[in-house]
């Protein structure tokens, strides 16, 4: 159910800046004008939508997808400094706190971004990463719970009977 989850967050997410990304790319002027509202040159109208709908079709397909959530949360929260930076307005603050939560989601999926149903998790699949990594992680879960056995069993009073190796992680 997370996967699922976290698909479809990565898919809302993508949506924003997919759809944000065509209007400055249909009519950069408006955007011009914004950015030279803000003494920001108004030659990056154009990049700026281009960046927002490819960043956005990436997200969504799962390709490079911690890179890209970092650099549109980055992206989002220089709105926030540039934009929306005036707290005593509350429009601008209430913009300037959904940008810091799609930021905070967008960093989520940088932590978490390699999850299934992405191009990033089909290609470590394909190289092996997954199952090794999975196998890891069970294999350390396992010496946790053999841990925490034994652990209860010397404090019960009981003696351990047989030492396990210790497993070197390096």
């Amino acid at each position: 159910m997370s996967a699922i989850a976290a698909f479809l967050g990565r898919l809302m997410l993508a949506l924003l800046f997919v759809l944000s990304g065509i209007p400055k790319i249909m009519d950069p002027s408006g955007t011009a004008q914004m950015l030279a509202s803000k003494s920001l040159p108004a030659s990056l109208a154009m990049p700026t939508g281009i960046f927002e709908v490819v960043a956005g079709l990436l997200l969504a397909l799962g390709i490079m997808t911690r890179l890209v959530s970092f650099l549109l949360a980055g992206f989002t929260l220089l709105t926030v400094f540039f934009f929306h930076n005036q707290f005593g307005d509350p429009m601008q603050a209430a913009q300037a706190l959904k940008n810091i939560a799609i930021a905070g989601g967008l960093l989520v999926v940088f932590a978490y971004g390699h999850m299934r149903w992405s191009y990033d998790h089909m290609r470590a699949a394909r190289r092996g990463e997954v199952a090794t990594r999975d196998a890891e992680v069970r294999a350390h879960e396992a010496e946790l719970r053999a841990a925490r056995a034994e652990g209860a069993a010397h404090a019960a009073g009981a003696t351990v009977v047989e030492e396990r190796p210790k497993r070197r992680w390096f």
